[in-house]
């Protein structure tokens, strides 16, 4: 196969200032680069890191604007892929030219290069190769310097156009006597040979196309998450838009793209870090899009307006390239949706979010190539979904009713109890558990609020009947103890939300409230809410009228059950057995003293229960009870006068 030779003059010591920078790649043998760029990143070990490794990507991003061969800027790429991991080199990379140059590289369309430091940085490059050139007059290599946006070669072309020029080079050589040689006889198989290794390159170049395209992205996303500053020149530059065309184009073709997971992760950092840029993306109908594309990622297919066709469980599970790349779509979706909870959509809106609603119930139902890329699909969904407004929910339960489906009241459950048990194995970790917990028990909340049949479910779910009273409530394994439990965590938001649910469960009685989960571990929420005195308030939301069933069993034992901790409590001795009545006031008055001590200390403070539910000092209380006496008292003593 013939290939170009490519000159030393390309990257060698005067033009980049580095003594150890010496590459004379082919062609056919490119990876000669990556060997020299690895003894490269061997070698930084050996010197300063602070003063090599900018020095190297700086070298590196000239580099990579030249014509280059797919196997070289693939090398390079991935060299300052390594290089942008770290936050103490990152000043070549947040230049706004090399923003753009590893934007177009990526095949994101972005403003031209029209800034006077790129202007001056051209001069300089011009300067450095016209003092290359006259240092080594016998070059042959002439060093193309052009613009960003014709650095990424089109892949598609690229092999014809290469062996284009080879085969002219070819036609040069043979007529380089004057005579037009001609192929002798038996010289079929070398030909063939040739056929077979240009078609080779053709295919190497693509695939190629598709290695340095993606590693342009993911030296990109390293440069945005590591640097503000490249936050800040990433918005200026309006690499939103085109990213936004990239995906669309990508949504438009018959299947995504295989370099889509690395467009919508920038996609998912330039919408986590900068703010104006998600209001700009929501409203330049970034949901619609995002929609689309998790259609397109998951091949949804619709049965109805807002069902998707159920997913059959015989399929084999989501493979684990599609799981990831739905996931990132849900991390962006969330990023501009979070502030839709607490809105009132429009029609339209509506009827986008209740699109969307429907494929997440699908994502929720999916089973992904190993747990922990389910359960993380399920996680993203459960964030999606707590942050859509409320009523465009309702189509979470409007799935038909199918064979092994879940019911309650004739409406499909499966959603539900996808829910229950995602919930379910959180609650088993310990590790994260406000940020794990928090949006599915908010959830969970709001649906138990708004849909009866829910509510119904969850409580037959988690609040069965209550028959063994001998342990305490949050003693146990199943579902309710483990969200007791959760009732007196030290987190006072996870701990809220999980009383929450359970006091919806009991239709927000107090009563029945207390009944599941023992006054004391139930006090946090009722003083809260001011309902310590008992006495329920009047519920956020209207609750059927259905009546609470007791068992026999806890018939039989709820005259013996201590209120505050929820269980029938075995008989203690009386600790003043056998005192004399001096003895018990003695220690009455020691009792007394010890909590004085405690108050004047500050380590506790007595409180008192107000007639509205609400808790007050006890020392307030009873100063305004004493001026209470004793204008009572007052006002006795004027009318005995008169």
């Amino acid at each position: 196969m013939f290939t170009y030779e490519w000159s030393p003059t390309m990257v060698n010591s005067n033009y980049y200032g580095m003594d150890f920078l010496y590459v004379t790649p082919t062609t056919k043998q490119a990876a000669r680069a990556g060997n020299t760029i690895t003894a490269l990143l061997l070698y930084r070990r050996k010197v300063n890191r602070e003063e090599l490794e900018p020095r190297l990507a700086e070298a590196l991003l000239r580099f990579v604007r030249t014509r280059l061969q797919p196997g070289v800027l693939s090398v390079c790429l991935r060299t300052l892929r390594i290089l942008s991991r770290d936050r103490q080199a990152l000043a070549p990379f947040i230049t706004d030219t090399a923003i753009l140059t590893l934007a177009c590289l990526g095949g994101i369309k972005a403003l031209p290069l029209c800034h006077h430091d790129d202007e001056e940085e051209d001069k300089e490059m011009a300067e450095k190769k016209v003092d290359n050139a006259n240092s080594n007059p016998g070059s042959s290599m002439d060093f193309h310097y052009s613009d960003v946006n014709s650095a990424a070669p089109n892949v598609s072309s690229a092999p014809s156009h290469t062996l284009r020029c080879v085969s002219e080079d070819i036609t040069e050589m043979e007529r380089s006597d004057g005579i037009c040689r001609m192929l002798t006889r038996g010289k079929r198989d070398a030909r063939e040979e040739e056929e077979e290794e240009e078609e080779e390159q053709r295919r190497e170049w693509c695939d190629d196309g598709e290695v340095w395209r993606k590693e342009a992205m993911k030296t990109l996303c390293n440069v945005i998450y590591n640097s503000q500053r490249a936050q800040e020149r990433a918005s200026v530059l309006r690499l939103l838009p085109g990213l936004s065309e990239k995906l669309k184009n990508g949504i438009r073709s018959v299947s995504p793209p295989s370099g889509q997971f690395y467009e919508l992760r920038l996609l998912f950092l330039l919408t986590a870090l900068r703010p104006e840029l998600r209001s700009q993306l929501q409203q330049e109908r970034g949901v619609s899009m995002l929609t689309a594309a998790l259609e397109q990622c998951l091949d949804v297919q619709w049965a109805d307006v807002y069902e998707v066709v159920a997913w059959d469980m015989e399929c084999p599970p989501v493979c684990k390239e599609v799981s990831q790349r739905a996931i990132e779509i849900l991390k962006v979706l969330f990023n501009i949706t979070y502030s839709s909870h607490s809105q009132q959509p429009d029609e339209e809106d509506a009827a986008l979010y209740r699109r969307l609603a429907a494929v997440l119930r699908h994502c929720l139902l999916l089973t992904c190539q190993g747990e922990e890329l389910t359960e993380e699909l399920q996680r993203q969904t459960v964030n999606v979904l707590s942050a859509l407004p409320l009523q465009c929910l309702d189509v979470l339960l409007s799935a038909r009713l199918s064979e092994g489906s879940r019911e309650s009241g004739g409406v499909n459950m499966d959603c539900v109890h996808s829910l229950l048990l995602f919930m379910e194995r959180r609650l088993n970790r310990s590790h994260k558990l406000k940020e794990r917990l928090t949006p599915v028990l908010n959830l969970l909340t709001e649906s138990c609020r708004a849909h009866r049949e829910t509510r119904h479910y969850l409580r037959q779910q988690i609040l069965p009947p209550l028959r063994d009273v001998a342990l305490r409530p949050e003693q146990g394994d199943t579902i309710r103890n483990k969200l007791v439990r959760l009732m007196t965590h030290v987190d006072t938001e996870l701990k809220h939300c999980a009383a929450e649910l359970l006091f919806v469960l009991c239709k927000e009685n107090v009563g029945r409230f207390v009944k599941y989960t023992g006054y004391g571990n139930a006090a946090g929420l009722l003083a809260a809410r001011g309902l310590l005195s008992g006495h329920s308030s009047a519920p956020q939301c209207q609750y059927s009228s259905d009546s609470d069933s007791d068992t026999e069993e806890y018939r039989q034992a709820r005259d013996r059950i201590n209120l505050v901790t929820g269980r029938v409590e075995e008989p203690q001795p009386d600790p003043m057995e056998g005192m004399s009545e001096e003895e018990k006031e003695a220690e009455a008055v020691r009792l007394v003293a010890m909590f004085n001590r405690l108050s004047r200390d500050r380590i506790i403070q007595p409180m008192s229960v107000m007639l509205d539910g609400q808790l007050a000092p006890l020392c307030d209380h009873m100063r305004n009870s004493t001026l209470e006496e004793e204008e009572e008292e007052e006002a006795d003593f004027e009318a005995e006068v008169d």
